[in-house]
Parts: structure tokens; C-alpha cells; sequence
């Protein structure tokens, strides 16, 4: 189905008030859960035709990869980009009937069981987007907002962009944004190059697009427990929500590896099975081109005493087989993030780097403050600047996804996964081009084409294959 006829079509069967467990038809009370049904193989993508030249000048990419952030919510400000001054037609909100709030739904706290009004916020904020900082300053941590498979779809709305309210349990905190100017990443986007037009890879949360950043694709599960399945309607709306869809059993929401680490808590029937479909990983190390998964806390967790704020399901090269416990793959490219800050300032970086700050430094609204990660980015993007390798490195900054906040440019309809919303994404280099927003439409596989153009990599599915790279955000006549 068109994406966005799916979108319309999803959006019909969401209800008033957002259950991520039933809907109140009968249809939910004991619902039948189909078996998975395999799609048919996708044609395989074609073959490089070796490097393009267009990166010759980068030896070295490091992708920082944060959480949980729209573009309107933290750059929406940003004078010149496309922001907050541009979205008046689409801003407006409605209710799960289509008629327009006389004014926000109040902004709930979502870590409580229900959730419940959160005292900060005024019961009376009008229907439009709102700086969060009039009420609970970037210093202090807000509620987490949902941001799944199904929920993003329905927010998106066929493109409208004005269910982020009604398909929230934080509701109106969906329209909230901060101010840009206080942002210690927005002096370095002033210095560099913003991207204004990128998009998340896939609809929903963090763990489908960690996936969708490696490899292109989404995970399968095909013999997933019922209690795993979503179940779906004959338009392909939402009946009840679940980690697994159906069609395929592909896994899109949080679900954790059957290799360590992962919670000590999880059902060993729920965890997902190795993985074996290509990962940039697999890539690069076909070409002895050296790469590193950095991520904060990787050495405790691995031990056996995770941080509290550890993500487990961010951490998907871990859901693969070449990288499964004991395997030579695990040992030489799953690392931690003091490992990046020895190899930046030594000079030794590999060269592709992925950074995922641990929970309390990663940006994610409920468990992290925004400031803190700010200021942690800060010290990365310092760590290579200062040091040997910066001559020819290009570092990317990004958003894993949206996060459940509201982005008023719709994302551009391109298959069943994806893209979801907008994004903010930074490229920082001596071959960056300076002060300058670039406009292209990009997506999370942008990333991994530029790399694959680099070095003359296979594209891992058709959505890498097809997606611009990077070019655009560069200008190579620079000297560093």
C-alpha cells in the first residue's frame, strides 16, 4: 500500500486516548493472533561500482547518534532553516475525530501508571507549539513521550502532521520545543553545516532505527511468541500493539538481543534471534577497513553490572551473529566509549566510528537531562578536533528518531518502513561547508551511503542504495 494511504488508513483506527496494549473494541479483549506470513525476498541491491572519489579527502567518519528529538524541538529556532516561522499551516493539533483542540490536551508525566497531569505545565496552553523552558528549564528532565511502530504512523497522519497531541501519552508536551540559542550544539550547526531535511529512517522508536542505521533493514522474529505480536486490522491499522508486526514478524519496537547484554529480566521467548542479513560492519571489514561500535557503559554491561541508564536495545550490532558473544567480530568492534576519547586523542581512530553516549548523556527526554548530553557532545566533537586524525575526518551528528515530538514538514513517502520525521543532523569538518543550512532530503541510510561512496561499498538494501549521500553538506576545494 502507498505509505501514505497506509498512513491514512492506520490513522482512521487510532482511538481518543492511546492504549499501547488494547483498544476498547471486542475485537482486543481476545484477538487472534495470525501466523507470520514471510514477504517474498526483495530484489538485491546492485553492486558498486567502487569508490565514487567525491570523499577521497575523508580517511575517517564518526557518526554521533543521539536520541529523541525532532527537528522543530530543538532547532525550530534556527534562523534561516526551515523551522517554527514556516509551520503555522500545519501546527494546529485535532483530536482523534478531526476536530481541532480549543486548545492542547495538558502535558502529561508518562512515568506514572496512568499517566498523570504534570504539575509544571498550565492546564490552559493554547493549540500551537510552546517553549518548554517558560515552564521546566533544559537543566531539569522531562517526561518521556511514546514514539512506536504504529504511534508515529498515526501522529504523522497522511502527512498532515497534527495527531502528535491526540496520539501521545504525554499529549500536549508534544508540541513543546526549546529554545535554540541555549543549545550548546547550535553554535557548532552555526559554525558548520545544519541539515534541515533529514529524515529518521524508519516510523517509530529507538531501537528499529539503530537497526535501520547498520543495516538498512528491519530485524526479523519468525517464530516470535503471540504475546510478542501486534495484531492488525484489514487495513493495517492498529487492533493491539506489540513488538513484532505480523507481516513478515519483522521486530520494530523495543525488544532485546538473545546475546548479552541484555536485561536479566527478559523472558528468554522474547528475545530476539541472531541476526544474518549484511551490516556496514560487514562491509567495511570485507575491505580490512577497520570500525567501531562505541558505546557509553559497553564494558560494564558486558561484565555483568550494567549502569542504570544503560540502553541494552541500543546496541544493534549485538543482534547479529558475527557479533553474537565470543565471536571474533564481538572482540574487535564492539567497544566502549573511553575506547573513542583513547583513539581521537592518539590518532587511532578506525575509520568509521559510531558513538552512542550511555542513557544519562544520550538527550532522551524521561531519563536524561538535554544539557548534559549537549555539553558531553561537546567534549566528543573536542576529543577529535584537538587530535591527530581531524585533518580528514567528517563527524555526523544525529537523531536516532523524533522521539514523539511533533515536526510540521511531513517526511516524504518512500516505502513501508520510512522515513519517519525530521530530525536535526550536523556535519562538522575542515571539509564541511561553513555557515550554511543544507536543504537536501536525506535519511538516516544518507549516513550509510556516504559511507559506502567512500569507500566503494555494496549498498545493504534498496533504501541505502537509492537515498542522495551526504555530498551536498561538503565542499573538498576547503584546506584543512
Amino acid at each position: 500500500m502507498h505509505t501514505y494511504l497506509r498512513w491514512l488508513a492506520v490513522a482512521s483506527a487510532s482511538v481518543a486516548v492511546l492504549s499501547l496494549a488494547n483498544c476498547d473494541d471486542d475485537t482486543a479483549v481476545n484477538p487472534v493472533v495470525p501466523p507470520c506470513v514471510l514477504e517474498p525476498a526483495a530484489a538485491p541491491p546492485p553492486k558498486s561500482t567502487g569508490p565514487t572519489g567525491t570523499f577521497d579527502k575523508l580517511n575517517h567518519i564518526v557518526v554521533l547518534y543521539l536520541e529523541n528529538h525532532s527537528y522543530d524541538n530543538l532547532y525550530g529556532e534556527f534562523d534561516g532553516g526551515a523551522g517554527l516561522s514556516a509551520a503555522t499551516a500545519t501546527m494546529q493539533q485535532v483530536d482523534p475525530d478531526g476536530g481541532v483542540y480549543p486548545m492542547l490536551p495538558r502535558p502529561m508525566d508518562s512515568s506514572q501508571s496512568p499517566p498523570v497531569a504534570d504539575s509544571r505545565f498550565p492546564a490552559t496552553l493554547p493549540n500551537a507549539a510552546f517553549p518548554i523552558e517558560t515552564y521546566v528549564p533544559a537543566t531539569q528532565a522531562i517526561p518521556d513521550l511514546v514514539h512506536r511502530w504504529y504511534q508515529e504512523q498515526q501522529q504523522i497522519h497522511g502527512g498532515k502532521m497534527d495527531r502528535f497531541a491526540a496520539v501521545s501519552d504525554a499529549k500536549g508536551l508534544a508540541m513543546g520545543y526549546y529554545h535554540t540559542a541555549g543549545l550548546p550544539l547550535a553554535a557548532e550547526a552555526a559554525k558548520y553545516t545544519l541539515c534541515d531535511h533529514f529524515f529518521h529512517a524508519a516510523f517509530g522508536g529507538s531501537f528499529l532505527n539503530h537497526q535501520w542505521l547498520v543495516a538498512a533493514a528491519s530485524p526479523v522474529f519468525p517464530n516470535a511468541p503471540n504475546s510478542a505480536l501486534a495484531v492488525e486490522d484489514s487495513k493495517g491499522g492498529m487492533v493491539k500493539d506489540g513488538f513484532v508486526i505480523p507481516n513478515g514478524c519483522f521486530a520494530v519496537n523495543t525488544s532485546f538481543t538473545v546475546n548479552k547484554p541484555h536485561p536479566a529480566s527478559a523472558a528468554s521467548d522474547q528475545l530476539v534471534p541472531n541476526q544474518s542479513n549484511p551490516t556496514i560492519g560487514d562491509r567495511l571489514s570485507d575491505k580490512s577497513l577497520d570500525w567501531a561500535w562505541y558505546s557509553g557503559g559497553w564494558n560494564d554491561a558486558v561484565a555483568g553490572n550494567p549502569d542504570s541508564k544503560f540502553q541494552f536495545h541500543h546496541q544493534p550490532f549485538a543482534y547479529y551473529k558475527k557479533y553474537a558473544d565470543g565471536t571474533p567480530g564481538r572482540a574487535a568492534h564492539l567497544k566502549d566509549e573511553v575506547d573513542f576519547f583513547a583513539a581521537a586523542k592518539a590518532g587511532t581512530l578506525p575509520s568509521v566510528s559510531f558513538v552512542k553516549p550511555i542513557g544519562s548523556l544520550n538527550e532522551h527526554p524521561g531519563y536524561a537531562v538535554l544539557l548534559d548530553g549537549e555539553r558531553h557532545v561537546v567534549d566528543l566533537i573536542d576529543a577529535v578536533r584537538n587530535g591527530p586524525n581531524w585533518k580528514d575526518t567528517a563527524i555526523i551528528i544525529t537523531y536516532d528518531e523524533h522521539g514523539g515530538f511533533w515536526d510540521h514538514v511531513p517526511p516524504p513517502a518512500t516505502d513501508k518502513w520510512g522515513p519517519g520525521s525530521r530530525v536535526p543532523t550536523i556535519v562538522i569538518s575542515p571539509f564541511a561547508k561553513k555557515h550554511v543550512i543544507d536543504p537536501t532530503v536525506y535519511d538516516t541510510t544518507s549516513i550509510l551511503a556516504t559511507i559506502e561512496h567512500r569507500w566503494g561499498l555494496d549498498p545493504l538494501s534498496s533504501r541505502d542504495a537509492s537515498v542522495a549521500d551526504m555530498a551536498n553538506a561538503f565542499d573538498f576545494t576547503q584546506k584543512p
